[in-house]
């Protein structure tokens, strides 16, 4: 598969879903990648392979899946059976397990302060995932802020309501963003 970052940059739409009804539109929609956050050890494989039918690009948030334990068996577990490309954790030894097993990384970091923003950039430089995602995506003020100090491709995720929100987090540096706001994702 291609390098992450070209691929974020030819699909900058990513449909994040949260249950069923959401997976049902993400499967009839133009984005290409979904992040998947909901599930638990019994229908994660399956979300997962229906995504992948339609040729989605999945990565799942293994921090929400229910039954899950975060740790290196249950990433181990994920990558087995349910197959993602790519998997998104708050969690540091998650990202750090998932880039020793060859799936893709995205570091979910929310900013609420200066101390949240630097810890997260030294985990980041530590634990180099793929890419990082910034909750809330609308602080562009903190994306650009960011994309000076990593050397990883952005995501804004996280309060994206409108096309203007998409634009703005485009503009302040990120390089896709994510949204539960399923009129987005055929922009």
């Amino acid at each position: 598969m291609k390098n992450l970052k070209e691929i974020l940059v030819e699909n900058p739409i990513i449909a994040a879903i949260r249950n069923d009804k959401d997976l049902k539109k993400a499967l009839q929609s133009k984005a290409s990648i979904v992040f998947v956050l909901y599930g638990d050890v019994i229908n994660i494989a399956k979300v997962c392979k229906m995504l992948e039918e339609k040729g989605k690009i999945v990565f799942v948030h293994v921090d929400f899946i229910d039954g899950l334990k975060g740790d290196s068996a249950g990433i181990k577990f994920i990558k087995e059976f349910a197959k993602p490309h790519g998997i998104i954790s708050t969690k540091a030894s998650n990202i750090k397990c998932g880039n020793n097993i060859g799936l893709y990384t995205i570091q979910r970091l929310f900013v609420i302060d200066s101390l949240s923003l630097n810890t997260g950039i030294n985990n980041i430089q530590e634990n180099k995932p793929n890419a990082v995602e910034v909750m809330p995506g609308v602080a562009s003020k903190i994306i650009s802020s960011l994309e000076q100090k990593v050397h990883v491709p952005i995501i804004a995720g996280g309060l994206i309501k409108n096309k203007k929100d998409v634009m703005d987090s485009l503009a302040a540096g990120a390089i896709a963003i994510s949204t539960t706001a399923d009129a987005l994702w055929d922009l």
